[in-house]
């Protein structure tokens, strides 16, 4: 019991401060932000464990009847997507907490998995949604290393171990393959949003599971999301004027995990090799995550 119930059971209201006579209610806000990936060095990425830890310390604030979530993703590793959703389920019946997401300008692909998560999902009628689909891509590169002049030498143990070499021609076999691993994803990730959204989509399968995506008015109109709105408005209107959000920050450090999920810089480590891992490293990360904010116009 806090403190403040117990003072008001024994003194009258008359002769409390106002303060203690009126609850304000605390509704802690994890932030997900970005694109959903296993880890990259000194990159900020969302995964399980870049918001493990908050996700538990915000369902444990125990007088808190939700848990607010702000989304804003382009999508990305289907795996950490269904991690990051099923943990929060995990957490919503164990806590027994209702989850609000706020989507910000994107929750698309890997990041509406994890949106449906949310008991309710409210987005900006700008807000991107949808993207309900998976992609692979990638770079065929053997007429440029052919005019090059060199000459690929791979070596393999496994007939397929090889598969989808980028300085390979193109095996339609390969192509089969991968297409048959895309459809087993895509299965996953349909039953999911059928399983959280199916009595509130208003459009056939054949609009909504075709990797397109909406604007949050569409959204709603779609079954997508159910409102429109922000996320301090929403919770005033919901548990009074007086709900305050807290922000459960991320652990932050140069060494160990980043605030996102980053890796930190090793003790001993040359400062040469630390500084030309990163380069390389940040601009292929930098160019992925380019990639996948473009796609959605933004």
């Amino acid at each position: 019991m806090s403190v403040k119930k117990t003072i008001r059971k024994v003194l009258p209201n008359k002769l409390l401060p106002k303060s203690f006579t009126e609850d304000a209610a605390v509704i802690p806000v994890v932030r997900m932000h970005g694109p959903i990936a296993a880890g990259q060095h000194m990159r900020p990425t969302l995964n399980l464990a870049s918001v493990a830890g908050q996700l538990q310390k915000a369902f444990s604030v125990k007088e808190a009847p939700a848990v607010a979530i702000s989304i804003n993703s382009p999508g990305g590793s289907p795996v950490q997507s269904r991690f990051i959703y099923q943990r929060i389920r995990q957490l919503a019946k164990e806590k027994d907490k209702e989850v609000l997401v706020f989507c910000e300008d994107a929750a698309a692909s890997g990041g509406y998995m994890i949106a449906i998560a949310g008991d309710v999902i409210i987005a900006d009628p700008s807000s991107i949604v949808g993207s309900i689909g998976v992609v692979s891509g990638g770079f065929g590169f053997v007429e440029a290393i052919e005019k090059l002049g060199i000459e690929r030498r791979i070596y393999t143990a496994g007939t397929q171990k090889g598969m989808l070499d980028p300085f390979q021609p193109e095996n339609k076999d390969h192509v089969a393959h991968l297409d048959g691993l895309l459809q087993d994803l895509f299965e996953t990730f349909k039953d999911m949003v059928r399983d959280r959204r199916a009595d509130k989509l208003t459009q056939s399968e054949d609009v909504l599971f075709t990797g397109a995506f909406w604007t949050g008015n569409k959204a709603l109109e779609y079954g997508l999301v159910d409102g429109l709105g922000d996320m301090s408005t929403y919770v005033k209107e919901r548990f009074g004027e007086k709900t305050k959000l807290k922000l459960i920050a991320p652990p932050s450090g140069w060494f160990g995990c980043g605030r996102n999920g980053g890796i930190g810089l090793a003790m001993g480590d040359p400062v040469d090799r630390i500084a030309a891992g990163l380069s390389a490293d940040s601009m292929l990360s930098a160019m992925e995550e380019r990639a996948l904010w473009s796609r959605l116009g933004l």
